[in-house]
C-alpha cells in the first residue's frame, strides 16, 4: 500500500487527521493544499474574544493522538490550534503541506483515472485520489443588509475579528446571537460603552460548567494509563444516550433538557420581559443547543440591550430597525455564521462525462455517508453533507471517514483498480432513507437554520447515532461501486516513473 498519489485540500482537523493516518499506514505519497499561510482551519480563522469549543476538551481531539494536558474542561481556541500544530510536528506532516495554494477547480480524467487539480495561481497537480477536507464552517456568511456599505464606522465578521480596533468605550452593535456571539459578548460587554444585540431568533441554552482542571486532575490524566481515554468514551456515550434522543424528539429527555434550559434562563436573567425575549418558539434541539456559562449574566448589564425589531437598513451612523428607531453605533460585528451551502464552494468539480458538482447539487447537496458522490470517482469528503452533529463530537465522525477513505485506497491497490465510482442507485437509495429519517427530527420541526438549504431540505445533519455511522463506514463495500481495472502495462510504467522520481 502506498503507490497512490493522494491530494488533500485543507489543514483543518479532517485534513490533518487523514494525513497522520495515511503516514501511519505507510502512505507517504500525499500532499495537502492549504489556501492560507498557516494551518488550523476554523481554529486558525476564529480568534474572536472568548473563542472556544462547545465540545468538552477530552472529546475534542484525535483518539489516536489523545491530549491529556488540557488546561480547561472546555478548550479555548489558542489551545486547540496549538494541539493541531503539535500533532503536525510530532507526525512529520509539515513537509507535505503546501501553503498559499487555493484550489480553483478539479477535473477527473476517466482514461487515466486521475484528478487534475488547478490552483488559483494556475498550477496543475495530478492525483489518483482527491480528498476534500474543507469542511462546512470555513466561509463567513455576510448577510445582504441594505446600506451595509454606507456605514461609516468599523464593521467586521466575527470570524475575521479586527484585533487592531480599539473597542473599549465604543457603541457596538452585534447582529446575531448564536454560537460565536454568546462567546465574545461576555468578553466585550464590560469593555464597550454600549452593546446592542440585534436578535432574529433566540436559542436554547444550557450551562457548560467550564473551569480549569485542578492540579490533581492533570496528574491523573498524565500518569494513569488509559484514564483520559476512558473519560473520552464516557463523554461520547453520555452524549449518545442523553442528547441524541433530544434530536429525535423523544418526550422524556426533550422535557428534561427543556426544563434544564428554562431553569438556566430563569436563574441567570433578572428581567422577566427579557426572559420572554430569550425563550425560543421552536422545539429544543431544532437549532443548535448552545452551551455557555456567562452569556446570560452578561445580558443583565446596564450597558447591554437586546433588540428584536427587524433590521430595516444600515445607515451611515448606525442601524435603523423596523420600528423606525435608529441605533447609533461606532462598530458593527456580524455574528452571522458561515455559508455551508454549497459545501465545496468556491471550488469547481468536474466528474465523469463533464458533469459538474454545481449542476448535480442544484437541488441540494447530497452524498453517500457524506463521503462519496456518484460520478466523481476516487473523490472523498471529510465532514461532507449530512455528517454534522447536534449532540456529539464531529471529530468522531471524521475519524470514521478517515477509516473509510483508507479502506478505499486499500481497495484500489489490492484490486488493481484504476478507479472506483459509487453506483448512482446506491447513493439515491441512501439519500431517500436519510431524508425520510430527517423528517422525524427536531431540526425538521424548526424553521430556517443553517442546517437547511434555501429549499428547506436538511443537508447538514446526521439523523442517526454516531455508533451506527461508525458501523457502516468501517470499510468500503466494493459491491456498491463500479470498479474499473487498471491496464497492466500502464501500471508497470507508472511504477517505474514514480520509482525514478
Amino acid at each position: 500500500m502506498g503507490t497512490r498519489r493522494v491530494l488533500i485540500i485543507g489543514t483543518g482537523f479532517g485534513g490533518l487527521g487523514l494525513a497522520i493516518r495515511l503516514k501511519r499506514e505507510g502512505i507517504h505519497s500525499f500532499t495537502i493544499l492549504e489556501r492560507a499561510k498557516t494551518l488550523g482551519g476554523t481554529w486558525r480563522d476564529n480568534t474572536y474574544p472568548g473563542a472556544a469549543c462547545d465540545v468538552a476538551s477530552m472529546l475534542y481531539c484525535f483518539s489516536f493522538e489523545q491530549k491529556t494536558d488540557w488546561t480547561r474542561k472546555w478548550s479555548p481556541q489558542a489551545e486547540i490550534r496549538a494541539y493541531m500544530q503539535d500533532c503536525v510536528e510530532k507526525n512529520g506532516i509539515l513537509p507535505h503541506i503546501r501553503f498559499g495554494q487555493e484550489v480553483a477547480r478539479a477535473r477527473f480524467d476517466e482514461n487515466a483515472g486521475t484528478w487534475t487539480v488547478t490552483t488559483t495561481s494556475s498550477e496543475e497537480i495530478v492525483a489518483d485520489v482527491l480528498v476534500s477536507g474543507v469542511g462546512q464552517l470555513h466561509r463567513p456568511s455576510v448577510p445582504k443588509l441594505p446600506g451595509l456599505e454606507d456605514f461609516k464606522g468599523e464593521k467586521f465578521h466575527s470570524a475575521e475579528w479586527n484585533h487592531d480596533y480599539a473597542i473599549s468605550g465604543k457603541r457596538v452593535g452585534v447582529i446575531g446571537n448564536a454560537a460565536s456571539a454568546i462567546q465574545f459578548i461576555p468578553e466585550v460587554a464590560p469593555r464597550v460603552g454600549r452593546l446592542t444585540i440585534f436578535q432574529r431568533s433566540s436559542n436554547w441554552m444550557i450551562p457548560r460548567g467550564d473551569r480549569a482542571y485542578r492540579p490533581w486532575e492533570k496528574w491523573v490524566y498524565a500518569n494513569v494509563p488509559g484514564w483520559a481515554r476512558l473519560v473520552r468514551w464516557r463523554m461520547w456515550l453520555l452524549a449518545e444516550l442523553m442528547l441524541y434522543p433530544v434530536m429525535k424528539q423523544r418526550p422524556f429527555l426533550t422535557r428534561l433538557y427543556r426544563g434544564w434550559a428554562d431553569k438556566n434562563l430563569a436563574e441567570n436573567v433578572h428581567d422577566p420581559e427579557l426572559r420572554k425575549t430569550l425563550t425560543p418558539d421552536y422545539p429544543i434541539g431544532g437549532k443548535r443547543i448552545l452551551i455557555h456559562d456567562t452569556f446570560y449574566p452578561a445580558l443583565n448589564r446596564a450597558n447591554v440591550n437586546v433588540v428584536t425589531s427587524g433590521i430595516e437598513r444600515i445607515v451611515a451612523n448606525g442601524l435603523r430597525t423596523s420600528d423606525g428607531k435608529t441605533h447609533e453605533l461606532d462598530a458593527i460585528v456580524l455574528a452571522t455564521g458561515f455559508k455551508t451551502n454549497p459545501f465545496l464552494a468556491p471550488m469547481q468539480l468536474e466528474g465523469i462525462g463533464g458533469h459538474t458538482l454545481d449542476e448535480d447539487w442544484k437541488q441540494g447537496a447530497q452524498a453517500y455517508y457524506g463521503l462519496a458522490i456518484s460520478g466523481y470517482p476516487n473523490f472523498f469528503m471529510l465532514y461532507g453533507p449530512n455528517t454534522n452533529l447536534g449532540h456529539n463530537s464531529i471529530i468522531f465522525m471524521m475519524e470514521c471517514q478517515m477509516s473509510y477513505i483508507l479502506s478505499a485506497i486499500r481497495t484500489l491497490d489490492e484490486g488493481g483498480f484504476k478507479y472506483v465510482d459509487l453506483r448512482p442507485e446506491v447513493m439515491a437509495e441512501f439519500n431517500r432513507e436519510l431524508q425520510a429519517e430527517l423528517r422525524g427530527t427536531s431540526w425538521a420541526a424548526a424553521g430556517q437554520s443553517w442546517y437547511k438549504d434555501a429549499a428547506g431540505r436538511i443537508t447538514n445533519n446526521w439523523p442517526y447515532s454516531t455508533a451506527w455511522y461508525w458501523w457502516r463506514t468501517r470499510r468500503v463495500d466494493i459491491r456498491e461501486y463500479r470498479a474499473v481495472k487498471r491496464d497492466a502495462a500502464a501500471v508497470e510504467a507508472t511504477a517505474r516513473e514514480r520509482a525514478a522520481a
